[in-house]
């Protein structure tokens, strides 16, 4: 049984993507040419790969279990051909994080991983697709929100954090030792969606505007941090996600009274497989470090 490169490569791809289409696109092929091919592909393997629908194209569980193999067949590859040009290669640890996570988690983590013999691929995504994304192993490591348990992948608590409400230091609110709704309504606020929790709070905030007044939400927290920074907004987020600008006294965190906020539960989610992997063991063991200085 022989199979292409190249049709390894598209599964992966159209794994990825969810659809024949936008693999198509990407390739610049037409949408019968990839499903030919995947179709050539199942019948090589005997399996279903994909499950068709009207959306798009779901990976199976067969896909699924074997999508690590292809990817490790061409990672494998790619690995000889730098060996033949002379390059010493390192190994690679892919992460995936929150968008609203990543300035307070990729940079803390890779200066701790500074010296280590290996290479960190960051990116962003919402929890489900990345937990998809560790599912069809386009990502080594993914942090999310708490999630239910998923069948193939290791989950592990991090930490939780509040979800604040923060203003600049010269807000007029910032040196109140408490403050009511009613007194963070009459302000510009610019709440971090982050759920139901959030849908509330609006819904409690609005009766108290003295006026027809917006409230934004924004997304991620880079956006709603910045309003509050520098353009005299309060907003709500997770206390995480400002956790520098907490500390250096930039920004202030009110004291609500009466009100619960909520929070958020930070968890860490990786595929193990069944050979060691000690490039990714170590990134592991560092953001274990990296959570316990946030506590």
């Amino acid at each position: 049984m022989s199979i292409a490169l190249e049709d390894l490569e598209l599964l992966l791809e159209a794994a990825s993507l969810g659809s024949f289409s936008q693999a198509a696109a990407r390739r610049g092929w037409s949408q019968p040419q990839v499903s030919q091919r995947i179709g050539a592909l199942e019948r090589l393997l005997g399996v279903t790969l994909f499950q068709r629908h009207r959306r798009g194209a779901e990976p199976t569980a067969a896909c699924l279990s074997y999508l690590p193999a292809a990817r490790a067949a061409l990672e494998m590859l790619a690995h000889g051909r730098e060996c033949l040009q002379g390059m010493e290669a390192l190994p690679t640890v892919r992460l995936a994080c929150l968008a609203s996570l990543a300035g307070v988690l990729f940079g803390p983590l890779l200066q701790g991983l500074a010296d280590a013999p290996l290479e960190i691929h960051c990116d962003t995504d919402h929890s489900p697709q990345i937990m998809q994304r560790l599912l069809t192993g386009e990502r080594d490591i993914g942090f999310v929100l708490e999630r239910p348990a998923v069948a193939g992948l290791r989950m592990e608590w991090l930490c939780d954090s509040p979800i604040a409400a923060v203003c600049a230091a010269g807000h007029p609110l910032a040196d109140k030792a408490q403050v009511t709704l009613g007194e963070v309504a009459r302000h510009p606020l610019a709440p971090q969606y982050w759920g139901a929790e959030c849908d509330e709070l609006l819904r409690l905030l609005r009766p108290l505007r003295a006026e027809a007044r917006p409230i934004h939400r924004v997304q991620p927290a880079a956006a709603a941090r910045d309003l509050a920074l520098h353009h005299g907004f309060v907003s709500f987020m997770p206390e995480l996600a400002v956790r520098d600008e907490l500390e250096l006294g930039m920004l202030k965190r009110l004291s609500l009274a009466g009100i619960e906020l909520g929070g958020w539960r930070l968890m860490m989610a990786w595929r193990e497989g069944k050979r060691r992997e000690p490039a990714k063991q170590r990134v592991l063991d560092a953001a274990r470090k990296l959570a316990q200085s946030w506590s």
